[in-house]
């Protein structure tokens, strides 16, 4: 069984889409996942909007380096679904299987109905939307996430190992999903209890595969052996060597695979 191995941007935000492909495809990465809308304030903004010309670029380098896009990041779901459309656009345009949505909404049955309109708005564009549980946000369990999929009529759940580790859930519990839900893994390492709140260990304190103490081969086995896997680890001080570090989490994540085997 093969599992497709990508390059999530969290990775190395700080390089612009087209360079994130650039840098993946030399590491040796087949496919990547694109920021193209911020999840939070302070990271940077890329100009990636329908005709713009860091999007032409970016699909410029995706054609000449064979690299795909995996997924697409992100939309923050608080209002009208409708106002989605650009970045459901943009996910297109670069090809992308999946569209990752974030729910800051505490009324779970309200975002449940953006979703599932988000997902009828996506089907014409061949765009996949998915949601994932993180303990620091509203949709924090991986039963509610699963029935907010359930409800969608084709929307796609997304795992993470430091998300799957904080929440609580099990590999047994991995293995009872039904593949037809699941989009793919992010994959990082941790210490087996955090040291930090857990929103800044989600977004700078993660540790590359084989690192920390998460139950990584255990989680691998539990889920379907072709589900696609794509490093997000953020890179820290290794920040100034981009392509190095790139290097050092394809290499960090094969040889996890390879325990897993």
């Amino acid at each position: 069984m093969t599992r497709t191995v990508g390059l999530d941007h969290l990775t190395l935000l700080n390089l612009s889409p087209p360079e994130l492909v650039t840098v993946a495809a030399d590491a040796g990465f087949a496919t990547v996942g694109v920021r193209i809308s911020p999840v939070t304030q302070t990271e940077p903004v890329w100009p990636m909007a329908p005709g713009s010309a860091m999007l032409t670029e970016t699909r410029r380098r995706l054609a000449g380096s064979g690299v795909a896009v995996l997924d697409a990041e992100a939309v923050h779901l608080a209002g009208d679904p409708a106002e989605c459309e650009p970045v459901i656009e943009t996910a297109a345009a670069l090809g992308a299987r999946y569209l990752t949505v974030l729910c800051d909404e505490p009324d779970l049955d309200r975002f449940a109905d953006r979703f599932a309109a988000v997902t009828r708005l996506a089907v014409s564009y061949q765009v996949r939307p998915v949601v994932e549980f993180m303990a620091f946000r509203p949709l924090r369990t991986m039963e509610d996430a699963v029935a907010i999929v359930k409800r969608s009529g084709g929307g796609g759940l997304l795992l993470d190992t430091l998300h799957v580790q904080r929440c609580g859930v099990a590999p047994a519990d991995l293995a009872e999903l039904d593949p037809a839900l699941l989009s793919y893994l992010q994959i990082c390492d941790a210490p087996a209890r955090p040291d930090t709140d857990l929103a800044a260990e989600a977004r700078t304190g993660r540790l590359l595969p084989g690192e920390g103490e998460l139950p990584l081969p255990d989680i691998l086995a539990a889920l379907p052996g072709t589900l696609p896997v794509s490093v997000e680890a953020p890179s820290g001080k290794d920040g100034g060597d981009p392509a190095g570090f790139a290097r050092r989490a394809r290499g960090a994540v094969a040889r996890v695979l390879l325990q897993a085997a």
